[in-house]
């Protein structure tokens, strides 16, 4: 079995009013089994946690990072951690 991974990215740009958290969600779900969130942050960026093979995370983080997203994306700021399991699915917050 391969081991969980945690991926955070912030996104920075003309995300919010968009779409662009169910663009993320409905990706999400055509990757893979990834679990966690897209939500809005009151400073105008987009923050996604995903969970789930590095391989399927990173995907994720290579899609948010190809400008092929609803709005304009300016920067994706990445962090890498263990799993934790908190989220039992993909949700939109």
């Amino acid at each position: 079995m391969t081991e969980s991974t945690r991926l955070t990215a912030l996104i920075e740009g003309h995300v919010q009013g968009v779409g662009f958290r169910w663009s993320v969600s409905a990706r999400a779900a055509g990757i893979g089994p990834l679990t966690g969130y897209a939500r809005n942050l009151p400073d105008g960026r987009v923050e996604v946690l995903a969970e789930g093979s590095r391989a399927d995370c990173a995907r994720l983080l290579d899609w948010l990072r190809t400008g092929d997203t609803p709005g304009r994306v300016d920067t994706v700021t990445e962090h890498w951690g263990p799993a934790t399991g908190d989220h039992p699915d993909f949700r939109i917050r």
